[in-house]
């Protein structure tokens, strides 16, 4: 029998969303543990098929509650599961995610979510340096069909410092992420095959991170940085 999202998953948040309080999770809390245990057996069930092609060191499931403590949003608990699957570092680069919420709000995510300033300012160097290979990559039929032909994330107004806003590659230097998503329905992440589907939409994605992964272990004369 396949593993699947379980549908009492997307029911439960659903309700959570309108009893986010203590109170009502408490008495519930049973029944959350068990749906949870059901969540983290695709996440588990992910990780091993990413493994079949790729190295993940650790897959991390993230717990309900918020930090509350410089959010202006109160409400204690998250309306959705996530989970992350981290590649084998320092050669391999780029991660995973997989977002489970209802009311059509799944997605999965790939990327460089929050670069340490040296890799955002090599990441960038590169692109100022030569543009080609990664339009060669965004531009692929297949690969776009997928996961878009352009990043999604935050980006600076013009550019960042030290950087030409009048460079070819402007439109990739003033990135401050480097990360595509796909959105699913609610039927969609509830199929049975949900977990095939993302487990080809991440494989589909090495291209990328092949190529930031040789440009995040080497300088900008092709030396590595890595033994």
């Amino acid at each position: 029998m396949s593993i699947t999202v379980p549908k009492s998953a997307l029911d439960f948040f659903k309700k959570l969303e309108k009893n986010n309080n203590r109170d009502w999770f408490n008495e519930r809390k049973k029944e959350f543990k068990s749906i949870e245990a059901d969540v983290k057996g695709v996440y588990n069930s992910i990780f091993e098929t990413l493994n079949t092609h790729d190295e993940i060191d650790k897959m991390k499931m993230f717990r309900i509650y918020r930090d509350v403590r410089f959010s202006k949003n109160k409400l204690p608990y998250k309306t959705h599961f996530g989970g992350s699957f981290h590649r084998t570092k320092p050669k391999l680069r780029g991660g995973y995610y997989l977002h489970l919420q209802p009311n059509n709000e799944s997605f999965i995510a790939t990327g460089f979510w929050e670069p340490a300033p040296a890799d955002l300012l090599r990441i960038r160097k590169e692109f100022e340096m030569d543009d080609s290979e990664i339009r060669e990559i965004l531009a692929n039929k297949k690969f776009n069909s997928i996961w878009g032909d352009t990043f999604v994330g935050d980006e600076v107004k013009t550019a960042p410092k030290g950087f030409s806003k009048e460079h070819k590659a402007i439109d990739l230097i003033k990135k401050k992420q480097y990360i595509f998503i796909k959105k699913f329905t609610d039927k969609e992440a509830l199929s049975a095959g949900f977990i095939d589907e993302v487990n080809a939409s991440f494989k589909a994605i090495r291209p990328y991170f092949d190529y930031m992964s040789d440009v995040l272990t080497t300088d900008l004369n092709g030396v590595s940085l890595i033994d």
